[in-house]
């Protein structure tokens, strides 16, 4: 089972570590990789929306996956 809360707070303090938590390796190091790049696209202005966004989304993903991951673990039919 895997605790949803934790994987958020996992990719809130390092984005894609939540994914990495639930499992989905690439997935983390490519948000992971992501975060990086638009840390420093932040001396062209850019990065300053684009890493909210790819922050915000690893936190989502991983929060959302998590529990995906429990409900398939607890028998339930779960689409996408």
């Amino acid at each position: 089972m895997k605790n949803p809360g934790l994987a958020a707070v996992l990719s809130f303090l390092v984005c894609g570590l939540g994914q990495i938590y639930n499992g989905q390796i690439g997935k983390g190091i490519g948000l992971f990789v992501a975060a990086g790049i638009s840390g420093l696209l932040c001396t062209v202005v850019i990065g300053f929306i684009l890493l909210p966004v790819v922050w915000l989304y690893g936190i989502y993903d991983a929060y959302k996956t998590a529990e995906r991951i429990n409900r398939k673990g607890a028998g339930e039919n779960v689409a996408g």
